[in-house]
Order: C-alpha cells, then structure tokens, then sequence
C-alpha cells in the first residue's frame, strides 16, 4: 500500500491533483480558525471551555469542523450545500419542469447545480442570521437566553457584516468544493467533509482520554477499531440482480448477449437519513432556545430532547432514521424507470418477465434490502448516544453516528477513484 503512494506521488499527472487537494484543505482549516468581525474571541474562548458539550449545534459544528462554535468566518461550513442539496433532489420529484431538467443530461444538471448555489447562498443568509442572533444573546452553548453577548457590540453595521462574511465564508467553501473536483481526485464537497469530521477526532479521543483514563481510551479505540471494520463491511454489501441481454441485429452488426447485474446496496441511501433526523430533531430544541421565558413546553423540550441521552429522544431518533430510509430510497431509485429502461434495451431478469413483472420484482427486492439497511443506519447513529449513557463520553463520541459514516463513505469512495487512476496507468493498484 505505501508502495502505491509513492507510485501515486511519482505520476506528474496525479501528483499534482493530490497537492491540489491537500492545498484546498489547508487553506479550508485555515480559514475555520479565523475568527469573523465582530465577535469577542476571549468570550467565545471562554465559552468553549466551559461547555461538555455542543448542544443542539452539534451536527452543524462536526460539518465544520468545530468552526461554529468558534464562530469563525466559515461557521456555517457545508451545511447550507448539504441541505440545499437535499432539497433540490426531493424537488426534483414533485416539480415537472426540475424532472424535466434532470432528463435533459449534463446541460439540465448544470441548470439544477446552479439554483443548488443560489438556494445555497439564501440558507447560509438565514443561518448565519439565527447563529449571529444566537451570539449576541449568549445562547450558542446551550443556554437558555440572557447570557453574556459574544460580540463587541450590537450596532446593526456589525451584525450584518457578521452575516456577509459568514454568507460570504458558506460561497467560498462551495467554490473550494466545486474546484477539488474538477481539477483534484474525488468529489469535492465530500473530501471538505470528510476534512471537517477527521478534524475534530483527536479532541474528541483526548477528551475521553483526560476525562475517563487511559483503560476507557484503550477501549473506546478497541470498540471504535471493530465498529469501523463492521461499518466497512455493511457499506459495500450489496444485492447483485442478475440482467441479461438478449442478441439483436441492427443492419449486419450483432448486438446484445450480455450478461451483467443491477447492485442494490444495503445502505442505499447513505448518510442522508441521518441528517435528516438530526436536522428534524435540533428544530424543537433551537426553538426552545429563543424562548426566554422559560415556558413549560421549553422546559419539557430541553429536558427530553436537548442532551440527546433521553429514552424519548432515542427512540424518535430511530424512528425518524427508518421512515426517512424508506422516503429517501423511494424517491432515489425508481424500479418503474429502471423496468423501462431494461425492457427497451432487451434486457430482462432470468426468470422474470419484462415490464411489470420485473418492476414488481425490483420493488420487492428494495422493500426487503431497505430494512436491514435503515436498521444498520439507526444503530450506528445510537453508538454516541449510548456512550454518552455508559462511557460518560461526550456527545463528540467519534466512533458512530454521522462521522464514522461519514468518514467510512469518503474514504472508500476516494480510495477507489485513486486505485482507477493508478490501474490507467498500469500501477499495481492501491488495494493491492
């Protein structure tokens, strides 16, 4: 394997790409340490060390690396990319003229990736508003409203200049994504993710080391070594049909007569159900938030859902990771089109009649390898939730819920992408 880094690193062509990457990132980390205008570094110092854990903002603060917390130029991170993301492929399903665009090939989807950028920059101008209203009631770590302003002071000229380099810092991220992937290796906006999650790995692991001794370290590391191993294995799991191709003449030529497979993976949707949970799951609790008045519901809220260790938390987590499972996969892959498109290439299913048989097969098969997949993706996202519970970790537990996925997604996605490359140019291979 370290031979094949160093054949990697010999290759003019892919040397380049991989210092490219690495040059992105570093200016990417660079700039979550940079502090936005505005805000009273000591203060959000501070209030850093005082705080276990990262409340409500802990899935947006892992997308950026710890830069929300710290309230820094690139605060908002990749999340507001996410989300719009998101957004636009469910759209795509309810409105005619999106579908449309996406039938339409590479000139549709760069239509689509342009109202990506723009719903992207609308979402990164309210988040940065409600984290800047947030800062300025000193509400960003959890507490209920009343605390000391993190700002300088609270002239609207600082607020909105807050908000503009927050916006500002949300566009550059989307270019440094835009640019990993057309001149680097592997999806842009992935790898910056990817970056952001490793980052906050070693904190996360010294953390349990300083808090729980060097046995529940070992342990966590022994645990967490296992789980990635089963992670791994889960995600390249996959249902093979077979496909055939009938033979056919077109003029003198034969064509047709292959035999190849459609791989319905086990986790077919990914990360995305997570997200959704967690993103559906922090709305009651940041409502709560802005509520300074201390209600009963806000009380109630936060002390069932507001740590993430509480029964009725879980067990909604669970819930909401099954159903979004099923919506996702559902609205991701459609067996109608897929039964379509075979049947009007010659292909079919040994043993299953093209058309509606097949599409009813396909249908079938989904519905029963979406189960243990939604199944799998509740359980590693419970893995921080339980060592919060039984570790006394902190809600940055590193091995499970989104960033191991996160991690394991990526890393695969990237290895494989290097090993194409270094097979093109008659390398033994990465894997190897």
């Amino acid at each position: 394997m370290l031979g094949a880094f160093v054949n990697a690193f010999r290759t003019p062509d892919l040397r380049r790409k991989l210092l490219f990457v690495m040059g992105i990132i570093v200016l990417f980390r660079l700039g979550s340490a940079i502090p936005t205008p505005g805000v009273d570094y000591v203060k959000v110092q501070e209030g850093l060390a005082g705080v276990d854990d990262q409340g409500i903002f802990g899935l947006i603060n892992l997308f950026s690396g710890g830069a929300l917390l710290q309230l820094s130029i690139f605060a908002l991170g990749i999340m507001p990319y996410i989300t719009a993301s998101i957004i636009l492929q469910l759209l795509v399903v309810v409105i005619p003229r999106l579908e449309t665009l996406k039938k339409e090939g590479q000139a549709g989807q760069a239509k689509i990736t342009q109202y990506t950028r723009y719903l992207t920059l609308g979402l990164a101008i309210l988040q940065s508003t409600g984290i800047v209203a947030l800062a300025r009631n000193g509400a960003i770590f959890g507490n209920q409203g009343g605390g000391e302003s993190l700002l300088v002071d609270d002239k609207v000229t600082t607020l909105l200049l807050m908000v503009v380099t927050m916006t500002a810092g949300t566009a550059m991220i989307m270019w440094f994504g835009e640019l990993i992937t057309e001149h680097g290796i592997g999806n842009g906006m992935s790898i910056l993710i990817f970056t952001s999650v490793v980052s906050s790995f070693p904190g996360a692991l010294w953390g349990i080391k300083e808090s729980r001794g060097w046995d529940v370290f070992g342990l966590v590391i022994a645990i967490g070594l296992v789980i990635m191993a089963a992670v791994i294995f889960i995600e390249q799991a996959q249902r093979r049909i077979p496909v055939q191709y009938a033979r056919r003449m077109v003029g003198r030529k034969m064509f047709g007569g292959t035999s190849t497979y459609i791989p319905l993976k086990v986790n077919q949707a990914g990360v995305i159900p997570v997200i959704f949970a967690s993103s559906l799951l922090y709305l009651p609790t940041l409502t709560s938030n802005f509520n300074t008045s201390n209600s009963g519901w806000s009380v109630w809220v936060q002390r069932h859902f507001g740590t993430g260790d509480h029964p009725y938390y879980m067990i909604t987590y669970v819930a909401l990771i099954i159903f979004f499972t099923y919506f996702y996969v559902s609205i991701t892959f459609n067996p109608t089109e897929v039964a379509d498109n075979m049947k009007k290439y010659g292909g079919f299913v040994p043993g299953i009649r093209a058309g509606k048989p097949t599409e009813d097969y396909l249908a079938y098969v989904l519905s029963r390898i979406t189960f243990p997949g939604a199944i799998y993706l509740a359980l590693v996202a419970l893995v921080p939730l339980i060592a919060l519970v039984v570790v006394n970790a902190n809600q940055n537990f590193p091995f499970g819920g989104t960033s191991l996925l996160i991690m394991v997604g990526v890393g695969l996605d990237t290895v494989k992408q290097i090993e194409s490359q270094l097979q093109q140019r008659h390398y033994e291979g990465f894997l190897r």
